[in-house]
């Protein structure tokens, strides 16, 4: 009954009402954008919103294959023939591209694809689209899986990413995990997803403006001496209100992932959910599926918010205002989106990875990862351990903050 009670105070507040009502639709905003701006090309229009998703996904259709070896080298080939015909090429200061009907019935409909190709031959941080591959001997096969290791060996071989010799050998180790061929297709709903994680950003302060006065408004009201005089103040009342404050939490983090994923989903459609992560680049070392990868990093942003929302009673325990805790909070929510990491080692890089901005990130094609003597833990590993330990450690804290506080 507490709980209830507890529960139904946050909720009931005009303030909370307010302020969940702005964040939902900041977040519906957000992660509608992709939505409202999409666009794609014929030769002769351009196809916008709804239709030009439709008209991608038809596109689409016909490529959904396994990339086999056979497979990629027929397609590179396919390619160079292309640009054998002089009448299909155009320039664009020193690079060729392909015009016309060579380029709108042949190219434009698997993009993607290409580049997806194009790119696995390309060196580190170099960019190659199509129109490269007519420079690729397929002679004797595209062996098209050797260039992944080959370019995963140089990624990991970048002397500016300073890995160590068990850094190298885990992430080896886990990129042979990953299933070959891998499988292509429509993965557009998904991607807009992974790529707008840190949009969540609005939903967790959300949740911490709502949280603040638990404990500290009580002072402002001056109704602390009163529950703390009480027969359970100092013990089940406490449970309670962190109790509550969790369970709003949760509640709110649902809606707003129903929101969030929801959105894109409706629009762009489940498509590619049991695909490999690979096919958006095929030097992402995680063997997960699209929904696998969405699932996990929805896991650790509940973990850091959990440990967000334990932070905030800790600070609501020991402030005299729900502003001052705010004034707190939201610097750390958020000046880490003003810092750019500078690369993938050292202290500030590292650390810069764990704040709870970055932590809503997955860096998946990144090679982040960190070791403690002989065990290497990436970076997903680390996020989720640290916030979850935050979230035990807060927690006590916090309930010791209010029993302790001194009714003035």
């Amino acid at each position: 009954m507490l709980i209830k009670y507890e529960f139904l105070k946050i909720l009931r507040k005009k303030s909370t009402l307010l302020v969940m009502a702005v964040s939902l639709m900041v977040t519906g905003f957000l992660f509608g954008l992709p939505i409202m701006q999409y666009q794609t090309y014929r030769q002769n229009d351009v196809i916008k919103g709804a239709a030009g998703i439709a008209y991608e996904k038809e596109q689409c259709a016909g490529f959904s294959v396994p990339l086999t070896e056979d497979y990629v080298t027929e397609t590179i080939r396919e390619v160079q023939q292309l640009f054998e015909t002089p009448e299909n090429i155009g320039y664009d200061g020193s690079e060729p591209f392909l015009i016309g009907a060579a380029y709108w019935d042949e190219i434009a409909p698997r993009e993607n694809l290409l580049r997806l190709i194009a790119n696995t031959y390309g060196k580190p941080n170099e960019f190659f689209g199509y129109n490269n591959l007519p420079a690729l001997d397929v002679t004797d096969g595209a062996r098209f899986y050797q260039a992944i290791d080959e370019k995963i060996e140089a990624l990991l071989n970048d002397p500016s990413r300073e890995l160590s010799a068990g850094q190298k050998a885990y992430w080896r180790a886990l990129s042979n995990k990953v299933n070959t061929p891998l499988q292509y297709g429509y993965y557009g709903g998904w991607e807009v997803i992974i790529s707008s994680f840190e949009l969540l950003m609005f939903a967790l302060l959300a949740v911490c403006i709502v949280i603040a006065p638990v404990f500290s408004g009580e002072y402002q009201a001056g109704t602390d001496a009163v529950i703390l005089s009480g027969k359970y103040g100092k013990t089940k009342l406490i449970t309670a209100k962190i109790t509550a404050s969790f369970l709003f939490g949760t509640a709110a983090f649902l809606l707003h992932l129903l929101v969030a994923c929801g959105l894109p989903l409706a629009a762009f459609g489940v498509d590619g959910w049991n695909l490999p992560l690979q096919i958006a680049n095929t030097t992402i070392p995680y063997p997960f599926s699209f929904l696998q990868a969405v699932l996990i990093n929805i896991g650790i942003i509940y973990l850091v918010l959990l440990a967000m929302i334990g932070l905030t009673l800790l600070l609501s325990a020991k402030l005299k205002t729900p502003y001052l805790v705010l004034i707190i909070l939201i610097p750390i929510l958020f000046i880490p989106l003003f810092l750019t990491p500078n690369g993938t080692a050292g202290a500030y890089n590292l650390l810069l990875f764990l704040l709870p901005y970055r932590s809503t990130m997955p860096e998946l094609n990144r090679f982040i990862s960190y070791q403690f003597g002989g065990l290497v833990l990436d970076v997903l590993t680390v996020r989720a351990i640290l916030y979850a330990l935050c979230s035990v450690i807060l927690l006590p804290l916090a309930k010791s903050g209010f029993q302790k506080h001194q009714v003035a």
